[in-house]
């Protein structure tokens, strides 16, 4: 170790002491990557950090950089980095120097490419352990690398670079962690491989912002006041933004890859939503804790689709792209440089209440911030200015996690004065008391209470401590990866084919990419500008399309694109239920399962609230022999989509009875007997008001296969029938009972429909080949609702 050198002043030896005192046990800290501009920026100056605040402490540290390069290219590379290092303001100088030379000397550079390169580490760590007689703690890789080489390294490490029995390994992961679930499975399981689970940890750094990562803690600290407040009826929404002035410049072939989603709203801001919306710890430092209540958060999660989000580009990002990667003149990239999205969670807590994720590049200032507002239930009689203006119930209620940049410019934490006074650690945080002349949301800062960090610090210098301690509640690890994949993979499907909205960029964009929240529909609230969308001839304008309603196999045919298909079906069928309920008092409905009703259901829930709900009763044409909570139910399909959003008496429901007495689909227990007796009870001669079908690409509708027995039964309302596919045995509807409906509407949707359309239109009869062909309501009318991918291909 180093000796104390004569003639120091007392401070500086007492210092030099601490350091030359052998520490009990000893980490070695491996930096792959360590010229890259993620370790120049941010990854050496946290670990100086680190180094700074353990000095003295229980263990001593060393610290290798390598890269691929040889040593005499690699090492002065290094070197140069290294001499940029600075300290925090509370350091004096003098130590500062001090410590930044004992950094250096604790670091060297290796050369990290083949297998041989890390058996040469690893001989040289025992060395150094060896010479000073250390203990060895554990090592710490850390990759600041691309995603595609984690695999690779972590073998090579795992084969050459382990430590000493008893001693940890923990190797640090930077993200991308895949772009979408398979992706991120693929590399979850090459990692598995070499890897235990507790010995990886995927960093996402925006969870060390200071503000961030005391949402937990604040939480924790302030339940007695929170914990009546933080739910459904008190919260009106959740905001989790982050607006960036840069765009993609020199980025394109990573952003072209990932997208804006990928890139941060699935990572970061995903996070920080299950922070809000997990129950509160009851102990703040059991990770697994925390691991626990973030995946209810996970499994609570509502399915997303198109219809939550809206996206857009700026406009310099498809000529970028074509420049930067050499792509053709007409090139068109979809790729989305701005999101906005609504995210709700199927819970009591939080049931309604959006959680509003924002974020992209080239927008008018660069700001991050959680912001939760609460309702407001307050009706204030007196004058505002008669009475203390801060404390008023009337104004905005809201607790904000700020970041930093923008207006405020500083991390902090703001509480409205109006709802508590929060308990926060002063060690840590503490109260602004001057005031910038700015307003944050509308409310001068006097309206606020506001605390910011004692000690400002990079988010690197906040979790690499707690790799070193082994503290993992803020690093994503396999299940919780793959649980978020699990969520917004559908969206990124639907949304790939999709053109975004095109923004000008900056201070430009004025209201352009403001949107809206309307029951589960996001939208833009202003409609595109032509001047803007004739940039770009992928850009369909709004309102460019046409219905065509003419004839299909003798019935009439309704035909557009496939949303404004679904939302001419949605008026027809609310137009049916109100004639059904001034006639009769009640509307008769049977629809049927598959993916195709979904998007109508969803249409149905977030526009029709005049619809006649309280009198509708809602009756399955078909539904496999599973339980009825299960994922592959019709009725499980037509309750998430639908039902659970509006308020129907339960008796007015009515799944079909295939799981009875502990079984699926067992004929003895007559479960299609009893349902078509409760048709007959309930249903006027048994004719339907309205029954909703589908085809398959096979011609199958309800579950009334080709060639099936159950064609030729015409005395039964409910049958049992089979599939080729699993589920094997449904139930279903006869023939009988859908063509004495009074209203029958077959909704055919999407091109892998097209051949079988394109065969019913040229062959008048096929009634076993296709049983679609034998609906023919006796007396009611048929109507075929085609969109124009089956129609025309």
């Amino acid at each position: 170790m180093t000796s104390t050198p004569i003639g120091c002043g007392l401070l500086l030896c007492a210092l030099l002491q601490v350091l030359a005192t052998e520490s009990k046990s000893h980490i070695s800290v491996i930096l792959v990557g360590a010229t890259g501009d993620l370790a120049k920026k941010y990854l050496w100056q946290g670990l100086f950090q680190s180094y700074v605040e353990q000095v003295g402490g229980a263990h001593s540290l060393s610290f290798y950089g390598g890269t691929r390069l040889s040593s005499s290219e690699g090492s002065p590379a290094m070197y140069e980095i290294l001499k940029g290092l600075s300290c925090l303001s509370n350091v004096p100088s003098v130590r500062c120097a001090l410590l930044k030379d004992q950094f250096l000397k604790s670091t060297q550079y290796h050369q990290l490419d083949t297998l041989e390169d890390y058996s040469v580490l690893n001989k040289k760590i025992k060395e150094v352990l060896a010479q000073e007689g250390l203990k060895e703690e554990g090592r710490l890789f850390y990759l600041s690398v691309p995603a595609f080489a984690y695999a690779d390294i972590a073998t090579k490490i795992n084969a050459t670079c382990r430590p000493r029995a008893g001693s940890w390994l923990r190797v640090v992961l930077e993200k991308p962690f895949g772009h979408d679930l398979g992706s991120a499975q693929q590399l979850a399981e090459a990692l598995q491989k070499v890897l235990r689970e507790e010995e990886m940890y995927r960093i996402d750094h925006y969870l060390g912002k200071q503000a961030i990562a005391h949402i937990l803690p604040f939480r924790h600290d302030n339940r007695h006041s929170l914990d009546p407040i933080w739910n459904q009826h008190h919260v009106e929404r959740v905001e989790i933004v982050l607006k960036e002035t840069l765009d993609s410049k020199g980025r394109t072939s990573f952003y072209e890859q990932y997208g804006v989603i990928c890139d941060v709203i699935q990572n970061h801001l995903t996070e920080i939503l299950t922070f809000v919306a997990m129950e509160t710890p009851v102990n703040i430092s059991d990770s697994e804790e925390i691991h626990r209540n973030k995946m209810k958060v996970y499994a609570s999660l509502e399915k997303l689709d198109k219809r939550r989000a809206v996206t857009g580009q700026y406009q310099a990002y498809n000529a970028e792209v074509r420049h930067e990667l050499q792509k053709p003149a007409g090139y068109i990239s979809n790729v989305p440089t701005f999101a906005g999205i609504a995210m709700f969670l199927d819970s009591p807590q939080w049931d309604n209440v959006p959680f509003i994720l924002t974020a992209g590049k080239a927008l008018d200032e660069r700001v991050g911030y959680t912001r939760i507002v609460f309702k407001n239930q307050a009706f204030c009689l007196q004058n505002e200015s008669t009475r203390k203006a801060e404390f008023s119930q009337c104004k905005q209620r809201q607790i904000i996690f700020y970041v930093g940049h923008g207006d405020l410019n500083f991390p902090a934490i703001l509480v409205s004065k109006n709802l508590f006074k929060p308990v926060i650690k002063a060690s840590s945080w503490k109260q602004v008391t001057e005031f910038p002349d700015v307003h944050m949301f509308g409310l001068p800062l006097s309206d606020y209470y506001i605390y910011t960090p004692v000690m400002q610090k990079d988010a690197y210098a906040v979790l690499i401590p707690q790799i070193l301690q082994a503290k993992r509640d803020s690093f994503v690890n396999t299940e919780d990866l793959l649980a978020s994949w699990k969520v917004w993979s559908p969206l990124l499907k639907e949304h790939s084919s999709l053109s975004p909205r095109l923004y000008p960029g900056g201070a430009q964009n004025g209201d352009l990419l403001d949107f809206s929240v309307a029951g589960r529909v996001v939208s833009f609230s202003r409609t595109n500008p032509v001047e803007i969308i004739s940039q770009n001839s992928n850009h369909q304008r709004v309102g460019d399309y046409q219905v065509i309603e003419s004839n299909f196999r003798g019935s009439t045919l309704v035909s557009a694109k496939a949303e404004e298909l679904i939302a001419k079906l949605a008026s027809y069928l609310q137009q049916a239920a109100q004639a059904a309920v001034q006639e009769f008092g009640r509307f008769h409905l049977a629809v049927s399962g598959g993916s195709s009703p979904i998007s109508l259901f969803q249409r149905l829930a977030a526009h029709h609230y005049t619809f006649p709900w309280k009198r509708t009763h809602f009756w399955m044409v078909d539904e496999r022999c599973v339980p009825l909570n299960d994922p592959k139910s019709n009725f499980r399909s037509l309750h998430d989509h639908l039902l659970k959003h509006l308020k129907i008496p339960y008796v007015n429901i009515h799944p079909m009875p295939v799981h009875m007495n502990q079984r699926l689909c067992v004929e003895e227990d007559h479960g299609a007997d009893l349902y078509a007796n409760e048709i007959k009870m309930l249903v006027n001669g048994t004719s339907f008001d309205f029954v909703l079908l589908g085809t398959g690409a096979d011609g199958h509708t309800a579950s009334l296969f080709p060639n099936s027995p159950a064609l030729t039964l015409g005395h039964e309302l409910v049958l049992f029938s089979e599939s080729s596919v699993k589920p094997h045995q449904r139930m279903t509807l006869s023939l009988t009972a859908i063509n004495k409906a009074k209203n029958v509407a077959v909704l055919i949707t999407g091109k892998s429909k097209h051949p079988i359309v394109s065969k019913m239109r040229k062959e008048v009869e096929k009634p076993l080949k296709w049983p679609i062909t034998m609906v023919r309501p006796s007396v009611g009318k048929l109507v075929w609702f085609i969109d124009y991918d089956a129609l025309l291909g």
